[in-house]
């Protein structure tokens, strides 16, 4: 019977239904809170699959102590957390959950741009703290959209979906990343280097993923960039970010405003961060509606079946 260790409770349905057709022995965490070292161990010594999720760290040692396993599947769709070189040398397969939270990831990162550039969190605290004593000319003044310009860091799917919104909004929009997408430009993205979208955009939405060359890249020095009146958005991973930098630059009027969903050192926040009011935070939200965090689900145990059946497992990145 295969055992299959799930770090943290899933959506009921899709893996539920895959144990009763395949005879799974699903071992599922009873803490609903990120597991321990020693809760991930004493969960793989027996595991052929893993369902780990994102702030799960599968290094080389906790994978050196899994002799039975075979697959692990992502419960999201970075892999930062995931040691792959440690997992390929053992011939362990990994996935991921792609596609199916883009647009659930859109959708928020527009709303945390709409939160930050029109302090909507600012008024709803004044409205609910009773200090609303009617309209005035220059109550809570923030910043219209319309006509700015949008540079995206990272314009894979998410990034490509956030850019379609834009056009709604009557922004310009350029990018930069690994490579040129010319059906992009087609469609008004303008790829430029990653200096001059800092320096020439008004909103920075970051969608890369998190590796070696994107850690800290938006740093002291970059940051420093950015126009006084522009607004970042982190969407991707926290760490890249500099956090210290960022609150010493919204301190210091050096930029306008943020919206994080995403830590460096998540959940902690970087000192400083939650008194500043120019900032929105949220609690990793990117995936979180019904529909797509069951679909991840659904992806998982369709990894699980492929990999039953002898077949590559669908969404294997290594």
């Amino acid at each position: 019977m295969t055992r299959v260790f799930v770090t943290r409770a899933l959506p009921e349905g899709p893996l539920e239904a895959l144990a009763a057709e395949a005879g799974l022995k699903l071992e599922v965490s009873p803490h609903d809170r990120a597991a321990t070292r020693d809760e991930l161990r004493s969960g793989l010594a027996e595991a052929e699959v893993l369902v780990s999720q994102l702030l799960d760290p599968i290094d080389a040692e906790l994978i050196a102590s899994a002799p039975k396993l075979r697959l692990i599947c992502n419960y999201a769709v970075g892999i930062n957390n995931v040691d792959l070189a440690a997992a390929a040398a053992r011939g362990i397969g990994v996935c991921n959950t792609p596609d199916v939270l883009t647009e659930a990831s859109a959708d928020l990162t527009w709303a945390l741009i709409l939160s930050v550039t029109r302090r909507v969190l600012e008024g709803d605290r004044m409205t609910r703290a009773g200090e609303f004593a009617g309209w005035a000319p220059q109550l809570l003044l923030g910043t219209e959209l319309y006509g700015k310009t949008l540079g995206i860091v990272g314009l894979g799917r998410i990034g490509r979906a956030v850019a379609r919104r834009a056009r709604g909004f009557g922004l310009q929009v350029c990018y930069t990343g690994r490579s040129e997408k010319p059906a992009q430009e087609s469609e008004g993205a303008r790829y430029v280097g990653l200096e001059e979208l800092l320096r020439s955009s008004d909103l920075v939405c970051l969608h890369c993923p998190l590796t070696p060359e994107t850690r800290h890249l938006l740093d002291a020095e970059r940051l420093g960039w950015l126009k006084p009146s522009a607004y970042l958005i982190n969407m991707a991973r926290g760490p890249v970010v500099d956090e210290a930098a960022l609150v010493a630059a919204l301190r210091e009027g050096r930029l306008a405003g943020a919206g994080l969903d995403v830590y460096e050192r998540e959940p902690q926040l970087e000192p400083g961060l939650a008194e500043l009011d120019s900032v929105v935070l949220l609690p990793h939200l990117g995936s979180a509606t019904r529909e797509t965090r069951l679909a991840m689900a659904q992806i998982v145990a369709d990894n699980l079946r492929d990999h039953l059946a002898g077949r590559p497992p669908r969404t294997r990145v290594e």
